[in-house]
């Protein structure tokens, strides 16, 4: 009998997912969930616009926006914010970062879900990457150097950090009502400097960084009415 319920679910989602592509196009998208602006400044932190590559240009769909910046303490730890938003073609602009880290040369260690209390006694899902890559060190010693990684899915109505949440409400909105959820993943990110660079921090005290970070960075986002993300 369970083996039966297990074939019938398959079937309803493989038959479910196969209608999203063969749906006519309804030509209208669901409107912004975020704005596409990163605060200059989050807590001691100051953020300077960081680079979108020609690459990521070229393969991305052309309506596909971006916002991005590099922040900075005193203390010269650094962190990375991105945030990617979808164009009418959500197919071709918007994916996990599971799929572009390994081009960049990242192999990925370990995937798993955070949850962070955030302002206002709300919390915020996020998936977090650990990802390694083995380069040499100035003295010509090579070692793996690691970037720890968090990432979730903004859209119009909906946030979530499950890539296979947001393909489910994009089914249920094209069915149901017609549209296509245009949706915007944010991006936390910073190298664990142990034994690379100063200053020094541990695969731990990374972690806390850039998990305090984003407590800090939830409440400065902002929907595109300026009304608060979180």
């Amino acid at each position: 009998m369970i083996t039966k319920r297990l074939i019938t679910l398959a079937v309803v989602l493989l038959v479910g997912f196969s209608v999203v592509f063969v749906l006519p196009k309804s030509g209208q998208s669901s409107p912004a969930g975020v704005a596409m602006e990163l605060p200059n400044y989050v807590g001691e932190w100051i953020g300077k616009d960081a680079e979108v590559t020609a690459r990521e240009r070229e393969v991305l769909a052309k309506d596909t926006q971006f916002a991005r910046k590099t922040y900075t303490n005193l203390a010269g730890d650094s962190i990375y914010v991105s945030i990617v938003m979808s164009g009418d073609d959500m197919t071709n602009s918007i994916h996990r970062p599971e799929r572009c880290l390994p081009a960049q040369g990242w192999n990925l260690q370990a995937s798993e879900k955070r949850v962070l209390p955030v302002a206002n006694d709300k919390q915020l899902e996020l998936t977090r990457l650990r990802n390694g890559r083995s380069l040499e060190r100035a003295d010509k010693t090579r070692g793996t150097l690691t970037n720890l990684n968090y990432y979730w899915f903004v859209g119009h109505n909906d946030m979530t950090a499950s890539h296979l949440t947001r393909t489910g409400i994009d089914l249920r909105d094209r069915i149901l009502y017609g549209y296509n959820q245009r949706w915007a993943y944010v991006t936390v990110a910073g190298i664990v400097t142990k034994g690379w660079t100063t200053p020094e921090r541990t695969e731990e005290e990374t972690t806390a960084i850039i998990e305090e970070f984003v407590r800090q960075l939830g409440p400065e986002l902002k929907k595109p009415n300026g009304a608060t993300l979180l």
